[in-house]
């Protein structure tokens, strides 16, 4: 898969002029000055216009030519991949004309009419001949053009209470009333979906790419997953996002045996669709070293102005990215993320997207430094270290066994809330007894270890559990208010302060298995708040510090990965940094880098290297190999730096 792709986003009214200043010669140059190798060019957008001749749907009213053609050959010229974008879930033409396809989000007609009239593109519902539609339109351009890939947009499973939908679900002896059986409905459809709109791309090509963009890939939905050729993770970290929400997505999507992927980012400054926003280069320098420190091609999303000359100063900005990527492709091509940590995904376990248990798992093992992938139930244990269960109950009998079999055989278990606790007790020995939920929340922790603040009794702002420890060591206690605040008492502006009297065990280590008594990853998600992470850097570097592949002197908002070139026989520390900032009340940026000077790091490695250099400069560094471990100092990190140990 190529690395340096461009999304062409180009939704146009039939209002605006479209397609006058196209030149092939100035689409070419773009192209180049931005080192892009594949972009993603249109064939029908979200207002429902085509922008080629067509005999099964409309083009724009105002183009006069085969713009999609025209793009397409202009990418063939100078050896650029263009898969063809067809929107699939918004077509705003087809809404108007066709009530009887429009997606219902409920049975209220005065919510149906305000969504409605509410100024956005409008869903329309694939259990309606909209389905047939999109997919002649599908094989049209297949037959037309044979493009290397289709990118079909806004998809996922919907609840809809529609008239089609409705009948069906009756005469499929489901009950519309039932929110089970619209979930159960909705999954058949969306197969539907999937096995429809594939057929029609195979049915002219067993090559072309096909990735059905739902904003998010669901972890653990291999239904969705196996439908796609590839992935695409589509994070705009300016969007509200955030910039620690691509490395989670990264993360179990390379635990994804043999599936590639891209990481999609945008230019703007905020999100799609923002025409005249651009972002600073080093937002983009960083967001694409990311991308490829993470295991993922890179993919930047741009939106074409209507009369579709492309913008040279987009080009110019996103050049300044690629060509950093395409210096450093000999040591990204082939290369596999090793891991040391898996993290069971609880959004795979509960199908709640992004779960925040997840976001507070990454969240800490991005802050500490760590090599980690998410993983679901169905994945092999066996090649980590460690076994990271955040906070939520594991029902499946399967996994429990798996985890029970990890343990056994050596492996290292952190679990926190409920994670081991099934029917009232623990799963595996955690050196405790289990004695039920904490009435008080929130409650306190009494760290037994060295903390910034020192053993002061911190608050914790989360569910926590009691347990009566046997023969585990106790790492932490648990104080509880005096009372949980209520009309009837409280005291000061928040909480009642602790009650030293009592303290009770809330974190324990037995052997392999560490037990932390508060959901500490959902909560660290929701507030951030320092205890929480110190808790779980204690036991992770008690149970597992001598073990882990790298260990880098670098702050805690710096990114480490660590990738292995089997058939050039290195490895490949990557290790980024920027400073972020919030600016306006929610866009999250990066303006000024931030050097950083003489990173030590150390590396285990069974063999000693035969030398240490940075890419793509080829500076040969100082090492000292003892005892399986090799040590060197990077002079300089500015924003991304690489990191070749050769065997």
């Amino acid at each position: 898969m190529r690395k340096r792709q461009v999304h062409l986003d180009f939704h146009t009214s039939e209002f605006v002029p479209v397609g006058n200043n196209f030149s092939k010669e100035q689409f070419q140059q773009a192209l180049k000055a931005g080192h892009v190798d594949s972009i993603t060019v249109f064939s029908k957008c979200h207002h429902g216009w085509s922008y080629h001749p067509t005999k099964v749907n409309e083009m724009h009213p105002t183009l006069n030519f085969d713009l999609l053609g025209a793009q397409l050959e202009a990418c063939k010229e100078i050896d650029v991949n263009a898969p063809v974008y067809i929107s699939a879930g918004f077509d705003e033409k087809e809404y108007v004309r066709h009530p009887e396809w429009r997606h219902r989000w409920s049975t209220d007609e005065a919510a149906e009419k305000e969504y409605e009239n509410e100024v956005h593109f409008h869903l329309l519902c694939f259990n309606t001949g909209y389905l047939d539609l999109l997919c002649a339109q599908i094989e049209e351009v297949m037959q037309m053009y044979n493009p290397c890939g289709i990118f079909l947009d806004i998809i996922s499973e919907r609840q809809c209470f529609c008239e089609k939908c409705l009948a069906d679900m009756k005469a499929a002896g489901l009950d519309p009333d039932s929110e089970a059986d619209r979930k159960s409905f909705a999954h058949i459809k969306f197969n539907k979906y999937l096995e429809s709109t594939n057929a029609a791309v195979r049915k002219y090509s067993d090559t072309a790419t096909i990735f059905h963009n739902m904003g998010h890939v669901p972890k653990g939905d291999y239904n969705f997953i196996e439908a796609n050729t590839h992935l695409e993770l589509e994070s705009l970290p300016t969007a509200g996002w955030g910039y620690d929400h691509f490395p989670l997505s990264a993360a179990y999507a390379r635990a994804l045996k043999n599936t590639e992927f891209l990481g999609m980012t945008g230019k703007f400054h905020e999100g799609w669709g923002e025409f005249g926003g651009f972002k600073h280069p080093n937002a983009l320098i960083y967001e694409t070293a990311l991308s490829v420190a993470s295991g993922a091609g890179c993919s930047i999303g741009d939106q074409m102005h209507s009369l579709a000359d492309m913008n040279m100063a987009t080009y110019s900005l996103i050049g300044k990215a690629y060509a950093l990527i395409e210096e450093k492709e000999p040591w990204l091509e082939g290369a596999q993320n090793v891991a040391d940590i898996a993290v069971l995904s609880v959004e795979s376990l509960t199908g709640i997207g992004t779960h925040s248990a997840d976001v507070g798992a990454n969240r800490m093992l991005l802050e500490n430094n760590c090599l980690y992938n998410f993983v679901d139930g169905t994945m092999d244990f066996s090649e980590y270290k460690l076994l990271v269960l955040p906070d939520a109950p594991i029902a499946d009998e399967a996994i429990l066994a798996k985890i029970k079999a990890f343990v056994q055989n050596g492996g290292k278990i952190i679990a926190s809330g409920e994670a081991l606790i099934k029917d009232g007790e623990f799963v595996l020995d955690t050196g405790a007894v289990y004695k039920g939920k904490n009435e008080y929340n929130p409650s306190y922790i009494v760290p037994y270890y060295e903390t910034v603040n020192g053993e002061n009794a911190a608050i914790m702002r989360c569910n926590s559990y009691l347990i009566e420890a046997t023969d585990g060591e106790i790492v932490a206690g648990l104080q509880n208010p005096y009372f949980d605040r209520t009309l009837e008492h409280f005291c000061s502006h928040m909480h009642a302060p602790n009650n030293p009297d009592v303290t009770l065990p809330a974190a324990v280590i037995k052997g392999n298995v560490a037990y932390i008594g508060w959901d500490i990853f959902s909560a660290y998600a929701a507030m951030g708040h320092l205890c929480f992470k110190e808790l779980f850097t204690h036991i992770l570097k008690t149970m597992c510090g001598g073990e882990m592949t790298v260990y880098a002197e670098i702050p805690d908002k710096d990114v480490v990965t660590y990738t292995r070139q089997e058939k050039e026989k290195r490895n490949i520390l990557h290790l980024l940094f920027a400073h972020t900032t919030v600016r306006g009340q929610k866009t999250e940026v990066i303006e000024d880098t931030v050097p950083l000077y003489n990173v030590k790091c150390t590396v285990k490695k069974a063999d000693e290297p035969s030398g240490v250099y940075l890419a793509p400069s080829g500076e040969q560094l100082d090492f000292n190999y003892s005892d399986g471990v090799v040590e060197f100092t990077v002079p300089k990190v500015d924003i991304h730096q690489l990191v070749v140990i050769d065997d």
